[in-house]
C-alpha cells in the first residue's frame, strides 16, 4: 500500500457512499461500508475516485482480489447492472471534482 500513489478524498469517498446508497455488489444498505479496489492494488489498482466502491464486508472479503466482473459471475450477482451502474456514477463524479477543482476566470 505504501509504495502506491492514493488520491482518494474524504468528500469524494463520501460521494461514492452517497450515490451508491449501498454496497456497490450486494445492495445492502444496513451494513457498515468499507473501500473497495474495483481492480485490486495487488493488479495494479489504486484508492482512486474511479477505482474505489463502497463494499460490505462480506462482498470485500469475498471478492479479495479477484478480477469483479468474474467473481460478480461467480456469485450470481448481477454484472451487467454493476457496470452500467459504476460507469453512470463514475462519470457524474468525475464531472463533479473536476468543477470543483477547476480554477474560476
Amino acid at each position: 500500500m505504501a509504495r502506491v500513489l492514493h488520491d482518494l478524498s474524504g468528500e469524494q469517498w463520501s460521494a461514492l457512499q452517497q450515490a451508491w446508497g449501498g454496497c456497490a455488489y450486494c445492495g445492502a444498505a444496513d451494513k457498515p461500508l468499507q473501500r473497495d479496489c474495483v481492480l485490486a492494488i495487488s493488479r495494479g489498482g489504486r484508492y482512486t475516485l474511479a477505482n474505489i466502491v463502497p463494499a460490505c464486508a462480506a462482498c470485500n472479503t469475498s471478492k479479495c482480489n479477484d478480477e469483479v466482473t468474474g467473481w460478480l459471475r461467480r456469485k450470481r450477482l448481477n454484472e451487467r447492472t454493476f457496470l452500467l451502474r459504476h460507469g453512470q456514477i463514475q462519470k457524474e463524479l468525475a464531472i463533479r471534482f473536476a468543477a470543483l477543482s477547476s480554477p474560476v476566470p
